[in-house]
C-alpha cells in the first residue's frame, strides 16, 4: 500500500472515531439536558393542574388522550377529580417527586405534587425523551456526517500534494538506468526531502567509483597479462622442443599446464568485463538457439569424444532477441561444465523445450552433482565444486558459473539448478519474450 493511501486511511478513520466519540457523549448530554428540561416542564404542568378550581363531583371527569404523551390525574382527599382516560380507572399510588415507573403498558417518567388536601400526578413516557434526544443529536451530527465525504477528498488531494516530491524523487529514481550515477539536480523547499536527495548523491558518487574501479581493473590487468602469457607459452614451447631429457620435459609439461590455466582465467576475467546489459542490448537481433547449441557442441565435440561420452540434443528450435557472442559464451559454459564433471562414458542431454513461462534450455548430466549448499555457492566467482580436489581432476577458474549469471541479467532470464534423473545435475534456462520458429 502507497503512503498516500494509508494516510488517507489514518486521518479518515481517526475523523470517523472522533464522530462517532462525539455523537456518543452529544448524546449523552442531550439526554441529560433533555431530561432536566423536560423535569422542569413536568413541574410547571403540575403546577398548573393543581390550581385548577375543580368541584368534587360523583363522576370524575375523564379527559381522552390517544397519543398518550402527556398523562395527569388529579385527586382531592383520595378523590379522583380528573385525570387522563387511560390512567381514570388506576388508583396509582406514588410518592412526592420524580420517579421513573411502568404506567398504562409503558415506561415513563412521573412527577407527583401534593398541596392541602389535593394531589397531582403527571406522567410523561420515556420514549418521548429519547426522540428528543435522538433528534437534536442527529441534527447536530448529519452535517458533520455528510462532510465526511468531501473532507475524505480534500484530504486525499493534501496528501498527495504533500507527497509530491517523495512521488517525484521516486519516479525519477524507477525510471534510472542500472549504470546511471548522474546525481539528483533539482531543488525541493522541504526539510524532510533535502537530506535524502543529499544522501543519495553522495551514494550515487561512491557506488559509481568502486563500479568503475571493479568493472576496469579486471579488465585492465586481464589485457595486461596477455602478452606475457603469449610471450611464456612460445618460450615453454621452444624449450620443450629443445630438451632430451624426459625429467626436464615433465616440468615443462606442468609448467605449460599452469600457464594455460592462467590463459584460461585471463579469458573468463576478459569475457566477464564484458558481459554488461546496457553494452550488448544495444545489438540485439534474432538468434537461433538450436543453431547456437550444435555449434557449440561441435566445438567442443573433441572433448566429449576423448572421454567417451554420450550427447543428444533433443526438442524443437526457438528464435530469441539477442547477441550471438553472449548465447555462445552462456551455452559454452554450460556444456564445458557437463563435460568436465560428467565421467568418462558418461551421457549429457540437452533438451529445448516449451513452457507455460516461455522457452527453456535444459541440460542433463551424468556426473555426481551438487549439494544445496554447493548450489548456493556455485554463482559465486572462483568457487568450483571441490576446488582444485575435485575427484574429475579438471582444472577450472571458478568464473564460468559467474558469468552465465551476468548472461542471465542481460536478457532477464531465469536459471534453475537441481538434481538430474541421470544422476547428476540439471541446469535449466528459462527466455521470456521469445518466440518458435
Amino acid at each position: 500500500m502507497s503512503i498516500r493511501k494509508r494516510l488517507t486511511l489514518i486521518l479518515l478513520s481517526m475523523m470517523v472515531l472522533t464522530c462517532f466519540l462525539a455523537l456518543v457523549k452529544g448524546y449523552q448530554k442531550s439526554m441529560h439536558h433533555g431530561e432536566s428540561l423536560l423535569d422542569d416542564e413536568l413541574k410547571i404542568v403540575a403546577g398548573v393542574l393543581i390550581e385548577q378550581p375543580l368541584a368534587l363531583s360523583t363522576d370524575a371527569v375523564q379527559v381522552s388522550n390517544n397519543s398518550a404523551q402527556l398523562l395527569y390525574q388529579i385527586w382531592q382527599n383520595n378523590n379522583l377529580l380528573s385525570g387522563s382516560s387511560s390512567l381514570t380507572n388506576n388508583q396509582i399510588s406514588f410518592s412526592e417527586g420524580f420517579q421513573t415507573a411502568n404506567v398504562a403498558g409503558q415506561r415513563m417518567r412521573v412527577f407527583v405534587m401534593s398541596k392541602n388536601t389535593r394531589k397531582v400526578i403527571v406522567a410523561e413516557p420515556m420514549a418521548k425523551r429519547f426522540e428528543l434526544a435522538e433528534a437534536v443529536i442527529l441534527s447536530a451530527m448529519l452535517p458533520m456526517l455528510w462532510a465526511v465525504p468531501l473532507l475524505a477528498i480534500f484530504i486525499s488531494f493534501f496528501v498527495k500534494y504533500a507527497l509530491a516530491p517523495l512521488t517525484r524523487l521516486s519516479k525519477q529514481l524507477a525510471s534510472r538506468q542500472a549504470n546511471d550515477f548522474t546525481p539528483i539536480n533539482w531543488q525541493v523547499t522541504d526539510e524532510e526531502i533535502k537530506p535524502v536527495i543529499n544522501r543519495l548523491n553522495d551514494l550515487f558518487k561512491r557506488v559509481e567509483t568502486a563500479y568503475l574501479r571493479e568493472r576496469f581493473f579486471a579488465s585492465d590487468a586481464a589485457h595486461e597479462l596477455r602478452t606475457p602469457l603469449s610471450s611464456l607459452k612460445i618460450n615453454v614451447h621452444n624449450l620443450a622442443n629443445k630438451q632430451s631429457n624426459l625429467q626436464d620435459h615433465q616440468e615443462l609439461q606442468a609448467m605449460s599446464q599452469g600457464i594455460n590455466r592462467l590463459s584460461n582465467i585471463v579469458e573468463q576475467m576478459l569475457i566477464l568485463g564484458r558481459t554488461q546489459p546496457e553494452q550488448w542490448q544495444r545489438q540485439f537481433s534474432e538468434q537461433s538457439l538450436l543453431t547456437i547449441t550444435q555449434q557449440v557442441v561441435s566445438e567442443q565435440y573433441d572433448k566429449i569424444d576423448e572421454k567417451n561420452q554420450t550427447i543428444s540434443l533433443e526438442g524443437d528450435d526457438f528464435v530469441i532477441n539477442g547477441d550471438e557472442f553472449t548465447l555462445t559464451t552462456l551455452i559454452a559454459n554450460l556444456l564445458s561444465n557437463a563435460i568436465k564433471y560428467t565421467p568418462k562414458n558418461g551421457q549429457i542431454i540437452i533438451k529445448l523445450v516449451s513452457s507455460n513461462n516461455g522457452f527453456s534450455w535444459q541440460i542433463d548430466d551424468s556426473g555426481a552433482g551438487m549439494t544445496e549448499e554447493q548450489k548456493e555457492r556455485i554463482f559465486n566467482r572462483f568457487y568450483r565444486v571441490g576446488g582444485d580436489q575435485h575427484p574429475s581432476g579438471e582444472q577450472g577458474a571458478g568464473l564460468g558459473m559467474a558469468i552465465v549469471q551476468h548472461i542471465i541479467a542481460i536478457y532477464g532470464a531465469t536459471i534453475h539448478l537441481a538434481n538430474s534423473p541421470l544422476g547428476g545435475l540439471t541446469v535449466k534456462v528459462t527466455f521470456t519474450g521469445v518466440k518458435s520458429d
